[in-house]
């Protein structure tokens, strides 16, 4: 990745981090979740797809990924073949650590589900993500860890950049569409609010960008330490011959 490329996606993290700030204080959480629910609660929060498909499915596809994505590091199939064995190993290492800072962060979050709020028929009060109040409910909401079964993947955007920029884009479209599918699926639900997955999707880019950075970094820093192959050594000198006298027995001709 070339310098003013890596600018340029620092620039859009810092333009997307803002604009979810203006999102959350926007208030449109709460209209958007009032179009699936209302003071009874949620009509598709047990609807056999969204349950079954889109939650229960879509997490063991995700995980039975990942798992294939590590056999790949050393028994790479099709064009997994195409990358370095640390690009593999960068699509793996990348979607373990966005999956696994989610669900970190929802550990200490008391934010609950919109299926816990009194505007929805439950207990607890609708307050901000971002304050630690407990807000009446059970909490441990926020960010959406279901929406990371897709975003989670989206590091493979940079383990692809270096071999195909097609595909890399191809990837991370698919992560994209993968995490805001199964993001909109749980807000239905009365699971998630929206900034949930926008927030899941933010984080999971961020974590990746940061974790490319530091792997380019460092692999530049091991080739600088090696130094540059050492110059082959010079060919023997081969003595120079005397030359062969001339033989007193042979009789000279002319």
């Amino acid at each position: 990745m070339s310098p003013s490329h890596e600018r340029r996606l620092a620039a859009l993290t810092l333009a997307l981090l803002a604009m979810l700030l203006a999102w959350d204080s926007s208030g449109l959480d709460m209209p958007l979740a009032r179009l699936f629910g209302d003071t009874h609660g949620f009509a598709l929060s047990q609807h056999a797809v969204l349950t079954t498909g889109l939650h229960d499915g879509a997490r063991l596809l995700s995980w039975l990924f990942v798992v294939a994505l590590t056999l790949a590091v050393w028994w790479p199939v099709g064009w997994l073949r195409r990358l370095h064995r640390i690009e593999r190993l960068q699509l793996v290492i990348s979607a373990l650590a966005c999956a696994l800072a989610v669900a970190l962060f929802k550990s200490f979050s008391t934010t609950s589900c919109p299926w816990d709020l009194a505007a929805f028929g439950g207990t607890a009060q609708h307050v901000s993500h971002w304050l630690r109040s407990a807000d009446g409910g059970s909490g441990h909401c926020f960010p959406a860890g279901h929406a990371s079964s897709g975003f989670a993947f989206v590091g493979g955007y940079f383990a692809l950049l270096r071999s195909s920029r097609a595909h890399a884009r191809t990837w991370l479209g698919a992560s994209l569409a993968a995490g805001l599918l199964l993001g909109v699926a749980q807000q239905a639900r009365g699971a998630h609010f929206m900034s949930h997955t926008l927030w899941t999707g933010w984080l999971c880019w961020a974590l990746a960008f940061g974790l490319d950075a530091c792997m380019r970094r460092c692999i530049a820093r091991k080739r600088l330490s090696v130094g540059p192959p050492a110059p082959p050594p010079p060919p023997w000198p081969t003595p120079d011959r005397p030359p062969r006298p001339a033989n007193p027995s042979t009789p000279l001709r002319g």
